[in-house]
């Protein structure tokens, strides 16, 4: 008789077989919101098993740890595409910040950056899996931009585009901090701004 269940464990869980999109989806979705409601510190892999229908043992098998599924969860509410790039550096460089914009402006968005901020001396790897996932993506996104724009002639030889990316990003954040709007119109103001900055006179 053991050897029988032995078999069937087999045929019905053979190893290697694709995993569910579904089942996948329904963890993010379930860790998004244990920690956009409780935060990280609280936010338990048991809470997420129960809301997302599946066991820990399912998600250990996608996720090796806490901060992996916690930074993978957030790295998935990034579902909008890539904009295509037009050779027009200030019209890329708006739609890159708008496609930001919408992330911080997400329900606990921004209040989850400050979760794993707050995380940085308890569990430094996840502040720097946050890194990895989001934040350098974006930074490498509009550095292309203005590359590119460089390539083109458009902007100051020499200029320093780790400065011009860091004050396109940093600017959400400070005028989140200050009860400001981050609307349509501090968007472009922003990139003209900046670009001000480093066009090629």
């Amino acid at each position: 008789m053991a050897k029988d269940t032995k078999r069937s464990r087999k045929v019905t869980q053979p190893g290697g077989r694709p995993r569910s999109r579904g089942v996948d989806e329904a963890i993010l979705t379930a860790a998004r919101t244990e920690l956009a409601e409780r935060g990280y510190a609280r936010m338990s892999v048991d809470a997420v098993a129960a809301r997302a229908g599946v066991s820990k043992p399912t998600i250990y098998l996608r996720h090796a740890t806490k901060a992996d599924l916690a930074t993978a969860a957030i790295a998935s509410m990034r579902v909008e595409p890539r904009p295509a790039p037009t050779n027009d550096v200030r019209a890329d460089l708006i739609a890159h910040l708008r496609l930001l914009r919408s992330g911080l402006e997400r329900p606990y968005g921004m209040a989850t950056v400050g979760t794993i901020l707050a995380e940085e001396h308890e569990t430094p790897e996840l502040l720097a899996l946050f890194r990895e996932r989001l934040v350098d993506p974006r930074r490498r996104d509009l550095r292309a931009v203005l590359d590119a724009a460089c390539d083109r002639g458009e902007l100051c030889p020499g200029a320093d585009l780790d400065v011009a990316v860091a004050a396109l990003v940093g600017a959400f954040y400070g005028r989140y901090l200050a009860g400001d709007p981050l609307s349509g119109r501090f968007v472009s103001r922003l990139v003209d701004t900046v670009l001000d900055g480093v066009r090629q006179r």
